[in-house]
This record gives C-alpha cells, structure tokens and sequence, in this order.
C-alpha cells in the first residue's frame, strides 16, 4: 500500500473540484486577519469601544472586521484598525 505524503495537495484539488476553493482559501484569510486584530487588540488592553473610537469609526464597522465569518470589510477600515494597533496593512499579488 502505497504512503500519501501531501494530503493538503489532495484536500485543494477537492475544494477546486467541488467549486469552493476561492470561498474556502478567502475566508480562511479573513479569520487569519480578524484573529490577528483582535490579538493585538488585547495585547494594548483596548476594548472594542476605544479601538473603534480611536479608528473614527462604529463599533459595528469594527465588530464586523473581528468577524472571521463576515466577508465585508474595506481596505480603509483594515488600514485604521491596522494604524490604532501601530501597524500596517501588506497586500501583495502572488502567483499561485
């Protein structure tokens, strides 16, 4: 019997084979992300109410990036968010 080595390989040609990699691959990364805000977030010891203030923005725009299942988020409020934690947003195109 033969040995299977790289199962993640087979479990993407599934997901594309099924139509749902895009879907999969886009909400892992923005559960990656919102985790990440969130870290940080409590690591500064700021409640969502003062992050969202300090952002200039609703405490709903900012409960919605921390969502790791809410799809909707803009590049201005990941650049806030990004700026009241001391960091900075990288996007970056790469091949696949």
């Amino acid at each position: 019997m033969k040995k299977r080595i790289h199962r993640g390989t087979e479990f993407r040609e599934f997901l594309k084979e099924e139509g749902i990699f895009e879907e999969v691959e886009a909400r892992a990364l923005k559960q990656s992300v919102s985790l990440q805000f969130d870290k940080l977030r409590r690591q500064r010891s700021l409640s969502k109410s003062q992050m969202a203030a300090r952002m200039r923005t609703s405490r709903a725009a900012l409960d919605r990036l921390l969502d790791a299942s809410n799809p909707s988020v803009t590049l201005t409020t990941l650049g806030r968010a990004a700026r009241v934690l001391g960091r900075k947003v990288k996007i970056e195109l790469v091949p696949p």
